[in-house]
Order: structure tokens, then C-alpha cells, then sequence
């Protein structure tokens, strides 16, 4: 209440947060919402609702997170000059939370480069790296409902920030009051003086020119596409990149075209699931495509429908991973360019088909925890050993694919390109994308992988989201769904137990991973973007039919698990 009336005093610049202060006035479970914490900074940002108070994006909260992160920078610039690239994607206050970045930056003798529109998220990790940046930010919420938006903090190599950054940032920001300590300048004042820079094509266009670098096939005409950006910033990029490879016959979902910020047809712009993708498979009963192509807001996601007989299904992000593991390796060494030690990269909750598929191609298969960024570290680590080019290809489970060191994040600007090409290269062997896939289930063995999200808001959620997972820790379950606990795993502990204690040596994650018997899976992580706790469910059998009772097992006897 104190700091809500702090606010209400302050002579604020952007009236639709007096609007809101004035409209909450009386309702304390309203204020307590907006005020009861502030936004955490972590390893992705800052991610929430927009709106007033210190627990909600705005200007204010942006603008001190800005200023956190320029005290970071020039506490180590060692005397050498700063910049930061900034880009944003369609989000609502999207286009404004970028210039006031800008002007805060500024005004602290950081130099700030802003793409001249909206860009994918990939397309600010290229220009960290093209333009040899210190740090970048993209305002960006992903894929989240329109009341979200978010700003992705990244390092000058191009990854989102390690933990290490993060907490370096986040104690500048604990230092700031959110009014009196944050400075900033006029934007256009920024300009003239040129401590703002707007980029010019060339980088746009140089980024482009990397992704098409990593096109396989080249030529890709044979192939009808549908697209939907989702009313977000993916339109131009993959426009242009699926020209290049020849893909002429491209309709775009005309609702969803333009960017818009409060996905009037997608309340949540997830390529992961059917409604969003519902207009796109309205057109393609029309057009009748070889497939159907959704990227998320801000592009670094990919999802797809493909033909089977007269309809479309969609394909999972698991099985969209493996095939393309399959045909980036495939191509490759038909063409006599696998490297002799190839390295691709997955997710420890990623489905655990690609193991046999690696194996197949006698690829050195890594996983690594939830987040682009980790895949990003490995690429980073072969660049030091000047192996880069060893990488061939990096996935997760949430519709991320990469398959170059040109950026290090997750780009469905790539992802779009490869699929088409993979198709293209199907067809012309008299096959779809759902044949291809059912011909590696027949080769490797059915897998099938469910993510199961539990929702829990506010203050009182976040108490609920420990409780759970302190629950786990502490009393781990000994069967789930009659399938024995043959093993388990924390994360945050760093320990694997299973005929005694071994270490894990990746990163500390609030993540809990129990190995059934079978060699299936149940893991439970709390999200870092939004209020949930996440399920991933892992199961393989002989057939499909059992693949689908042992995930429905799984599924009914979740909450049993998580005690609620």
C-alpha cells in the first residue's frame, strides 16, 4: 500500500498507468497484485503483465531494468566504450518500451542500436554479434497471452544472459529507487546526438544471408505453403528467406498477416497449439498445401500441420526435431559434408528418440537444461575449440530449431526454411512429412511425449508452486501410474540417484526427473516466464496404441503426484 501510494503521488508520464492506479483505488487484493513484489529479473528477462505497479511491465520497470544493466556493463567495460542492440517484436507498448531502453541507455554514455522495425528475437542475437555489442534486448513476451509482454536480456556473445550476468544485473537493480534513480534522455534528443543509431538494411539483410547459408537443398519449388506469423514479426523474414530457396506458391493467413498486438484471433499465439494455428488449417482445407507453417510472435518458434490422405495434423515439436536431427544428417552425408565428429544438442525434457537417431549418424548427442541459451553455450564452447562448424543442428521440445553458430538462439526464420526444404526433398522421393515421420517410428521404435501445464497466479500461487516442489524433493514419489520409480534425478540438488548417488554436472534448475520402469519419464519444473508448473511426460513402446495408453496413465495420475 505504501508503494502504491508512492506511485499515486508521482507525477507519472504515461496516463493509462494513472488510469489504472485511480481504477484499483479500494481494492486491495488489486493493489497487493501490482505491488507485492517487484518483477525478477533472471537468465530470461523480465516477463509480465503489462500495466501498473512494480509486479507489471512498464515504462518504469523497464526503464530501471535498463539502468541495471548499464550499471553492469560500465562497472565492467574496463574503459572501453558500450552498445547494446535493441529490437521488439508486435507486443502492445512494444515499439515504446524499446526507444525508452534506448534513452536510458543513453543517458548513460551506452550507445544504443535499434532495428528500424519489428524484428524476430533471432535477428537481435545476430546483431549483438554482427555489430560486436556488449548486450542486446528484445522486447518480447513470446509466446504468451496479449496482456503479457517481456525484455530479454543477452550477452555479447549473442546467448540470453548467464545466471552469473543475470544475478549481476538484478543486485544493480535492487540498488535503484524506480523514480529518483534511473536516468534517461529525450529519444529524439538521443538521435541527434547519435548515442541512438537506428541500423541500417545491411544488417537485416546480413542476417537473412546467414540463415540462407544453412539451406541444404537450395531449391524447394516443388512445394505449396501456408503461413501464419500470427500477427507478430515472423511475415518479412520467412517471406523472404522462403523466396530464396524457391518457394513461390505461399498464401498468408490474411487475419493473422499483420502484427498486431492483441492477436485478435489467437488469444494465446502459441504455434504449440491447435487453436492458434485454427485459421491457418481453415485456409489449407482451401489451398490444400504440402504444409502449413506458424511462427510465433517474436519468430523464434516454429509449428507445423502437414497432409495426411485429405486432412491436416500437427506435428509436435519432438517430432519435428527428430525429423529434421534425421535430415540435416541425412542430407549431409549425402552430400559428403557430415563433419567427421558431429555435435548436435537437445533438452534433457526433449523426447528421447534422438538418442537412437544420433546414433544412427554417429553424432555426439548433448543435452543440456530447458532454455536456448544452454544450446547456445555448447555452440559457444566448439566456437572456442574452433569446432563450430561440428554443430549441425540443436533443438527443444517447446518448437525451437537451430542448425548454424550464425546466432545463439532458437530461429524459426531457419526452422521454416529447413521444414520447407524437408518437405520439398520428401516429395520428390513420392512421400509427405507425416509418411517421414512414420517411417522413422517404424525404424527406431514409437515414442510419444505429452507437456502438461498446471496454472497457479498470483502470490498465493507462487507459495503453492514451492510447496509442490518442496513436497517432491522431500518425498519422492516410489511408482507413478503403477510404473515403478526405478531412479531419480534433482536438478537443484545436482545429484542422479540410482544405485547410489552419482553428480550431475550441468547448471542448477528447480527440475525433478523420475525414470520409470520401461524407460519412460515423468519430470516436473516449475516455468521461469509464466505461473505454471510443467510436466514433461516420456514414454516408448512397440506400437502407437500403447505409446498413447502409457502417456493417458501418466496423465490421470499427475495430479495424484503433484498433490493437488
Amino acid at each position: 500500500m505504501t508503494e502504491y501510494q508512492r506511485w499515486m503521488n508521482q507525477d507519472l508520464d504515461d496516463q493509462s498507468l494513472i488510469d489504472e492506479l485511480k481504477e484499483v483505488e479500494g481494492q486491495p487484493d488489486e493493489i497487493n497484485d501490482r505491488f507485492y513484489r517487484d518483477l525478477a529479473f533472471g537468465t530470461g528477462g523480465l516477463r509480465g503483465v503489462i500495466g501498473a505497479g512494480t509486479n507489471r511491465m512498464n515504462v518504469y520497470t523497464v526503464r530501471k531494468a535498463t539502468q541495471g544493466l548499464a550499471n553492469y556493463l560500465l562497472k565492467h567495460a574496463d574503459g572501453k566504450p558500450q552498445s547494446v542492440a535493441i529490437a521488439h517484436d508486435s507486443r502492445n507498448k512494444g515499439v515504446d518500451f524499446a526507444k525508452q531502453s534506448a534513452a536510458v541507455l543513453a543517458a548513460n554514455g551506452i550507445t544504443a542500436y535499434l532495428y528500424t522495425e519489428l524484428m524476430p528475437t533471432p535477428a537481435l542475437s545476430f546483431a549483438v554479434r554482427h555489430l560486436h555489442c556488449n548486450a542486446g534486448i528484445c522486447v518480447t513476451a513470446s509466446h504468451n497471452p496479449a496482456k503479457y509482454n517481456g525484455y530479454k536480456a543477452y550477452g555479447s556473445d549473442g546467448c540470453q544472459v548467464t545466471s552469473e550476468m543475470a544475478d549481476g544485473i538484478m543486485a544493480e537493480i535492487n540498488t535503484l529507487d524506480i523514480f529518483a534513480d534511473v536516468k534517461k534522455i529525450d529519444f529524439d534528443e538521443g538521435i541527434k546526438a547519435g548515442s541512438i543509431i537506428y541500423m541500417d538494411n545491411e544488417v537485416a539483410d546480413s542476417f537473412i544471408e546467414a540463415v540462407y547459408n544453412e539451406s541444404l537443398k537450395g531449391d524447394a519449388s516443388n512445394i505449396k505453403v501456408v503461413y501464419t506469423p500470427l500477427n507478430g514479426s515472423g511475415k518479412a523474414c520467412v517471406l523472404r528467406i522462403l523466396d530464396k530457396i524457391g518457394v513461390k506458391d505461399i498464401t498468408v493467413v490474411p487475419e493473422q498477416s499483420e502484427p498486431d498486438g492483441n492477436f485478435p484471433t489467437c488469444p494465446y499465439p502459441n504455434p504449440e497449439f491447435r487453436e492458434a494455428l485454427q485459421k491457418g488449417l481453415e485456409l489449407c482445407e482451401t489451398v490444400q498445401p504440402d504444409l502449413l507453417l506458424a511462427t510465433d510472435p517474436d519468430c523464434d518458434r516454429v509449428g507445423i500441420a502437414v497432409k495426411k490422405d485429405n486432412d491436416f495434423v500437427l506435428v509436435s515439436g519432438n517430432e519435428v526435431g527428430v525429423l529434421l536431427l534425421d535430415f540435416v544428417a541425412r542430407i549431409k552425408k549425402e552430400q559428403g559434408k557430415l563433419p567427421q565428429n558431429p555435435v548436435a544438442v537437445t533438452t534433457i525434457v526433449s523426447t528421447d528418440m534422438v538418442d537412437p537417431v544420433a546414433a544412427k549418424y554417429g553424432i555426439d548427442l548433448r543435452k543440456v537444461l530447458t532454455g536456448f541459451k544452454y544450446i547456445g553455450d555448447v555452440i559457444a564452447e566448439l566456437e572456442d575449440e574452433n569446432r563450430v562448424d561440428d554443430f549441425i543442428f540443436g533443438f527443444e521440445e517447446s518448437y525451437g530449431y537451430l542448425s548454424g553458430g550464425y546466432v545463439r538462439d532458437k530461429d524459426a526464420v531457419d526452422g521454416s526454411m529447413l521444414i520447407c526444404e524437408m518437405a520439398s526433398y520428401y516429395k520428390e522421393k513420392g512421400i509427405t512429412l507425416y509418411d517421414a515421420m512414420q517411417n522413422l517410428y517404424k525404424e527406431h521404435g514409437y515414442y510419444a511425449n505429452e507437456t502438461l501445464n498446471f496454472t497457479f497466479e498470483g502470490q498465493d500461487g507462487v507459495k503453492k508452486m514451492d510447496s509442490i516442489m518442496d513436497g517432491l524433493r522431500q518425498n519422492p514419489p516410489k511408482e507413478i501410474a503403477g510404473m515403478t520409480v526405478t531412479g531419480h534425478s534433482d536438478y537443484l540438488l545436482s545429484i542422479r540417484y540410482e544405485n547410489g548417488e552419482t553428480p550431475i554436472t550441468l547448471p542448477k534448475s528447480n527440475v525433478l526427473e523420475y525414470r520409470l520402469a520401461g524407460g519412460n519419464k515423468f519430470m516436473v519444473r516449475p516455468s521461469g516466464t509464466e505461473p505454471k508448473i510443467k510436466i514433461y511426460l516420456s514414454v516408448n513402446a512397440p506400437s502407437k496404441e500403447e505409446t498413447k495408453v502409457l502417456i493417458d496413465s501418466l496423465t490421470a495420475a499427475t495430479e495424484a503426484v503433484l498433490g493437488i
